[in-house]
Order: C-alpha cells, then structure tokens, then sequence
C-alpha cells in the first residue's frame, strides 16, 4: 500500500504540469463553447508556436543557471532587418531572413561574451542587449513599419504543410532537435553539467566558458527566428513588436519545470509550458478578460512557478 501510494505520488509530481494544463483546457471547455472548435484550436497551435520557439532557445540558457532578458527585443530587430533586408535593401527574402538569424545569433554571441569574458552576470547583460536591440530597431526603422513583404515572406507566418500552419511545423522540427542535441549529445551533457555545478564541471573538464557562449547563440537564434516568423504573421515588420515576449519566453521553461538555477529541465517540459501560456491567453481572450488584467494573472502564475522551483530547490 505504502509502496503504491509512493508511486503514485511520483507519477503526479513527474507529470504534474502536463495535468495542469488538461485541467486549465477543461475548464475552458466547460465555461467557453468556442474553445474547443477547430479553427479555434489551430489558432492556439499557431499563437503559441511563436513563444515555444523562442522558450526553446531560453531553456538552453536556463539549464546553464543563465536567463536572457533580450529576446523581445532581439525579435523585432531581426523582423524589421528581415523585412528592410528584402524589401527596402532588395536582397530577397531568402537572403534577408538569412541575415536576420544570423544577426540574432551574433547578438546572442555578444550576450555570451560579455557574461563570460566580460564577468558581467547575465540579468545585466542580456538588459544592456533588451535596450540597444530596440534602440537599434528603432533607429533602422524610424519607428515607422517595413510592408510590402512578398508571397514566400508571408507564407511563413500563414501557410499550411499538410494542414499544419507552417510556424507549429518549425517548432515541432526545432523541439525534435533540441531535444535531440540535449537528451543525445556531448555538448547536451555539457550543458546539464555546467548548470549544475559549474566550478564542478570546471573542474572535470568541460569548456563551460564554451557552454555558456554556445547556448545564448542559440537563444539569440531562435528569438530571430521567432521575430522572422512574427513579422510574416503580422504581414509587415513593427518596430515595437514583441514587447514583454521576454516574460513569457521566461515564464514557459519555468511553468515547464526548468530550473532557474539550472541543471533541471528540458524541452519537452517548455512546450507544455508554452501551451499553458496560450491556451490561458485564448481562453481570457474567449471570455472578454482585459488584456492589462490578462498580464496580472500571467504575473501572479509566474510568481507561483518560481516559488514552486524555490520550493524544489531547498527540497533538492
């Protein structure tokens, strides 16, 4: 009896948050007859593949006790230099989104330098980048917006792969291979290991200065490819786009149980974290919640994850 009970209790702390979520749907279900039509649905998928795919490259930078605060802003600098590149520079859609990831990825890089080179730690960091992406994006834009994105541009945010919306493709394709490159790799076991005790891994061998580089390139990365697809969503590139998208790219691994002090987590935790944030944000919407309160309560269950990974924390 005791050993069933303990078991029982480890199952619903492993998948704890994956109940979480099928209770939030159900409640929706029961209270908003319009939650659970399909078109519905599939706007979820959509809403929420921008966010996990930004929280996918977050989590990299969480497993190593980091955080990266820039990612809003690096979103909209890479959208606006997406769409200038192509549009107002000529260079075509291929080369331009090219550029753009690529520009993410660098000022990912320079997040990476200044913390490990730099000693600086990363909350600072990645703030000093939050501001002079934005800055920067509206200094290339003007603050006015870039149009005139042609059919390939636009198809990225709304075109359809088998009936799949193209953005929930890119974030099925892009989970696989984080989870991959976690779960299945060298560099993946370097991460967990520098998250975990960083003097320690150190000390064992492992170039966690490397490490740490490595994963805000990829956070830079992946917050450029979720601006490229945002600004194909929305049809034009918008200087103040994803303002606050930072809170939930944060929010996702967290609710997904990455911890913050890293060494915990993984991939597949940040999606079901990720799907939480946009069922909630559908489901509010559905049912007439103001967008300023819908904030409060997003800020009100992100305190809760925290205090609950302090809580394993000090349990651990």
């Amino acid at each position: 009896m005791g050993n069933s009970s303990f078991q029982l209790t480890g199952v619903l702390r492993r998948f704890s948050v994956l109940i979480i979520f099928m209770v939030i749907c159900l409640v929706f279900v029961v209270l908003s007859p319009d939650f659970r039509t399909r078109s519905n649905l599939i706007n979820v998928a959509l809403q929420t593949s921008m966010i996990a795919i930004v929280a996918i490259g977050m989590t990299f930078t969480m497993l190593t006790a980091g955080i990266d605060l820039s990612v809003g802003s690096v979103m909209a600098l890479a959208g606006v230099l997406a769409a200038g590149l192509a549009v107002n520079q000529g260079l075509g859609t291929v080369p331009g989104i090219a550029l753009a990831l690529l520009a993410g990825a660098a000022l990912g890089g320079i997040n990476g330098l200044m913390i490990v080179k730099g000693g600086m730690p990363p909350f600072v960091a990645t703030l000093a980048m939050l501001a002079i992406a934005r800055g920067l994006t509206l200094v290339y834009t003007e603050g006015r917006p870039i149009a005139g994105l042609d059919e390939l541009f636009i198809w990225l945010g709304n075109g359809k792969i088998l009936g799949i919306p193209v953005p929930v493709v890119i974030m099925i394709v892009l989970a696989v291979v984080a989870w991959i490159i976690l779960r299945h790799t060298r560099f993946g076991l370097h991460v967990y290991a520098t998250g975990g005790n960083e003097e320690t891994a150190r000390l064992a061998g492992i170039p966690t200065q490397r490490v740490i580089l490595a994963v805000y390139v990829i956070c830079g990365f992946t917050a450029a490819l979720g601006g490229v697809l945002l600004t194909a969503r929305l049809w034009s590139a918008q200087p103040n786009a994803a303002v606050g998208w930072e809170l939930d790219a944060i929010a996702a691994p967290v609710l997904g149980g990455t911890s913050l002090f890293g060494g915990v987590g993984g991939i597949g935790g940040t999606l079901v974290g990720a799907f939480i944030i946009g069922v909630l944000s559908n489901g509010l919407n559905l049912m007439g919640v103001p967008s300023y309160s819908q904030q409060v309560i997003k800020g009100v269950i992100f305190i809760l994850a925290v205090m609950l990974d302090l809580f394993s924390k000090r349990r651990r």
